[in-house]
């Protein structure tokens, strides 16, 4: 289970270092980049941290991709009547969120440079707390409720890979 403080820092991938357009995309998700300075909105935790605003996922250069790819994957995995409301806060309950946390990872593979390994680290970096002391033991050893939960919901199939679908 996840707990979350906001962490800070400087060592974590950030979106001015890759491109996410093409891959979130294929859920319906836009990406607006916000100014250097400006305030980022929807963003539930604040800034640097990536906003949810309807299908527009806001971020900025020095947002970090584990967070643009969290928020994202609140996107993809809350259902439908969420989805058409969403601004800021994405809800959910703690099966959903171990659900996103769970795809976060499986998606960091679809991101040059960034990759399952590096998504944990930067995972750790910022403050994501698990029982088993980390984002990759739990990953590895504690995740098979996401797991399923995102296998019930045709998120992703029996090879771990992403069905490019969203939360019906």
């Amino acid at each position: 289970m996840l707990t979350h403080a906001l962490g800070q820092s400087d060592d974590v991938l950030r979106c001015g270092d890759v491109i996410l357009d093409a891959l979130l995309a294929r859920y319906g998700l836009t990406i607006r980049q916000v100014g250097p300075s400006a305030p980022i909105p929807g963003s539930h935790w604040g800034d640097p941290e990536a906003g949810l605003i309807g299908h527009c996922l806001y971020v900025r250069a020095d947002t970090p991709v584990h967070s643009a790819l969290h928020e994202a994957c609140h996107f993809i995995c809350m259902d439908s009547g969420r989805r058409a409301v969403l601004h800021t806060d994405a809800g959910g309950d703690v099966a959903e969120e171990n659900g996103v946390c769970y795809l976060q990872v499986l998606l960091a593979e679809h991101v040059p440079g960034m990759g399952r390994r590096r998504m944990f680290a930067d995972m750790d970096a910022w403050g994501y707390s698990f029982r088993l002391g980390s984002s990759s033991a739990w990953f590895e050893q504690d995740a098979a409720d996401a797991h399923q939960w995102l296998l019930s919901h045709d998120l992703i199939d029996t090879q771990q890979q992403p069905t490019w679908r969203l939360r019906r």
